[in-house]
């Protein structure tokens, strides 16, 4: 049987332009789950609460839970806007290296995923491939988190799992978790010329912001460490204020956005817990001149860290089959957290590419990466046909 390689996997994948915001960008999951369909996978769709996603989960060999699963969002940030040479949704093969949108994060995983897909159609397994495709990644993980529940009805829970995202093929065994928030404030409207009189909520957002801060301070200053990280402790960062609006007019409504990375020994409770007590006790103060002050605390996302241990199975097993070492922790979320928490699936993060490509005009991957992808999803194979 002839099968396409990663490379060409890769061109078919990027001319998908999988953007994240896009109203519908389903038909690149339902590419890939034509051809493991004609393989001979084991297909479960999963549409997304929000429509125009789905993902899928795919498995081939012996039914049931074992195996090893492969993980790869089909996703992508945005190309518009940025100073791109070449066209971001066309991929581009210049000096060994692949150009297009997501080459790097991470359509190069989850073409090298296909390619050996296509070569275990080949052979009997005794052990079964599984895969894993999700959307929107990019959106906060939001993908998986819908997806993550149906794993052991579908595929069943498999024995290791493998996340593709781009850590130029060294076994990364750790990321920080991330939970995000929205709050929103009232206060009382009226002339900027008697302002004092009235409760600005804008103020009362300005004070929540400099708690913020002062938590962060403490945090970096006396809270948890660790050095394998390039911030080594949890931080508190406010993306987004909003609010008012005119100069003359005291702003009645007010919102902002934080969100916690927390190294994964952290209390998030009781961070969460702390904050909640200091912005009532500010709201308590501005009813002082207010009855009507308010501050509403709503969570808006979450998604797990991730670790694992130095000498677990799953990553000598990783390292065993290719995965470069010393073993790193990576800086950015992935899906990883999802399967190690729903399941206590033992999870690493390696793939092909640096992330310090990802997200940028001009985003590549170089093709030595993905040969050394390829080279550990054949070992892979060769695993689990024995």
């Amino acid at each position: 049987m002839t099968h396409l390689s990663t490379i060409e996997f890769l061109d078919r994948l990027v001319g998908f332009p999988s953007v994240f915001t896009a109203a519908d960008y389903a038909s690149i999951t339902d590419f890939a789950a034509s051809q493991l369909k004609a393989w001979g996978f084991e297909i479960h769709r999963l549409t997304g609460a929000m429509p125009g996603r789905a993902g899928l989960f795919a498995s081939l060999g012996p039914a049931g839970r074992g195996g090893v699963l492969l993980s790869a969002h089909l996703d992508v940030v945005p190309a518009e806007g940025q100073a791109w040479t070449v066209d971001p949704f066309k991929m581009t093969r210049r000096d060994g290296r692949l150009y297009g949108r997501g080459t790097t994060d991470m359509k190069g995983f989850a073409a090298a995923m296909l390619s050996v897909a296509g070569r275990a159609a080949d052979r009997p397994l005794k052990a079964p491939l599984k895969l894993a495709l999700s959307y929107d990644e990019e959106a906060g993980c939001v993908g998986m988190s819908e997806m993550i529940g149906s794993l052991d009805d579908t595929i069943g829970v498999p024995d290791f799992c493998f996340v593709g995202e781009p850590t130029s093929m060294q076994v990364a065994i750790g990321h920080k978790g991330k939970s995000s928030y929205r709050v929103r404030f009232r206060g009382t409207p009226g002339h900027s010329a008697s302002a004092p009189l009235h409760v600005n909520a804008l103020h009362l957002a300005s004070e929540t912001v400099g708690m913020l801060r002062e938590l962060q301070d403490e945090l970096a200053a006396n809270g948890l460490r660790d050095d394998a990280y390039d911030v080594p402790y949890t931080t508190v960062h406010v993306g987004t204020l909003s609010g008012g609006t005119a100069l003359n007019v005291v702003p009645d409504q007010a919102e902002l956005e934080f969100e916690i990375r927390y190294l994964a020994a952290e209390d998030t409770d009781r961070l969460l817990d702390r904050i909640r007590r200091e912005l009532a006790a500010l709201v308590t103060r501005w009813r002082q001149i207010g009855s009507v002050a308010d501050a509403v605390i709503e969570s808006t996302n979450h998604y797990p860290g991730l670790e694992a241990a130095p000498d677990a199975e799953v990553t000598r097993l990783a390292q065993r089959l290719g995965g470069r070492a010393p073993v790193t922790k990576v800086s950015y979320g992935t899906e990883a957290g999802f399967f190690h928490e729903r399941w206590s699936i033992p999870t690493i993060v390696c793939g092909p590419g640096d992330m310090i490509q990802g997200h940028k005009p001009d985003e590549f991957v170089e093709e030595t990466q993905l040969a050394a992808c390829d080279a550990m999803l054949d070992s892979l194979l060769e695993l689990l046909a024995r």
